[in-house]
């Protein structure tokens, strides 16, 4: 699914990643943790194509990413990848179906193709009674599921999540991890997880680690 060979990014005199090498397949739910500053964001936004390396490859699939311009990173980005942050970025003034949407309109698909796919992404996740709620009428953990919606809107090849707990009580922790293997088993979505939630951590397929800019395993 994706391959990362000799990963290296530097700002200034801060290496923050030290040749970095990374597989995950299809299916797999990856976490990664270690301690603030060992560079798991950073690899994550590298992957995520948010960022570039300094040195190194991302592989997705057959297709190399340094091979493709900005403006073919940004629809790939929209089409293969999903992304989940700690804080959950919804637009304020949309309801939940219309922040869903956004990733299928940014990819120019038709509203009502948008609007029926979000309509089965909040059955799928149990939010169908919320879909005319905005962020500010969910609860936490519902708003973290709308943005899992977003993130499953263009079914991307992997969801890249940062410490999508992060906000979240530890009910609501579990409920989006379980949530999370549910996917995989039901549609054999791929994960790879940044998180300080160990249960979660252990949990996962493979759990790395991550020190001083390099993954131990």
């Amino acid at each position: 699914m994706i391959r990362a060979i000799n990963i290296t990014k530097s700002y200034g005199d801060l290496h923050v990643l030290t040749g970095v090498n990374l597989e995950v397949n299809k299916g797999e739910i990856v976490s990664i943790v270690g301690a603030s500053g060992a560079g798991k964001s950073t690899l994550l936004h590298i992957l995520g194509t948010l960022d570039k390396a300094d040195l190194g490859s991302v592989t997705f699939g057959e297709q190399k990413l340094e091979d493709l311009s900005e403006k073919e990173l940004a629809r790939f980005r929209n089409l293969h990848i999903g992304f989940i942050f700690q804080f959950h970025h919804l637009l304020p003034e949309f309801d939940a179906v219309e922040n869903i949407c956004m990733p299928a309109l940014i990819a120019r698909r038709s509203h009502k193709e948008a609007r029926m796919r979000a309509e089965e992404l909040l059955e799928i996740l149990g939010l169908s009674d919320r879909r005319s709620h905005k962020p500010n009428e969910l609860s936490g953990g519902e708003q973290q599921r709308v943005a899992v919606a977003r993130a499953l809107m263009n079914s991307p090849d992997i969801i890249l999540a940062d410490e999508p707990s992060g906000n979240l009580d530890s009910a609501n922790a579990k409920d989006l991890y379980d949530l999370f293997f549910q996917l995989r088993d039901q549609f054999q979505h791929t994960f790879l997880v940044v998180t300080h939630n160990e249960e979660f951590a252990n949990m996962a397929d493979r759990k790395l680690t991550m020190k001083d800019g390099m993954i131990l395993g």
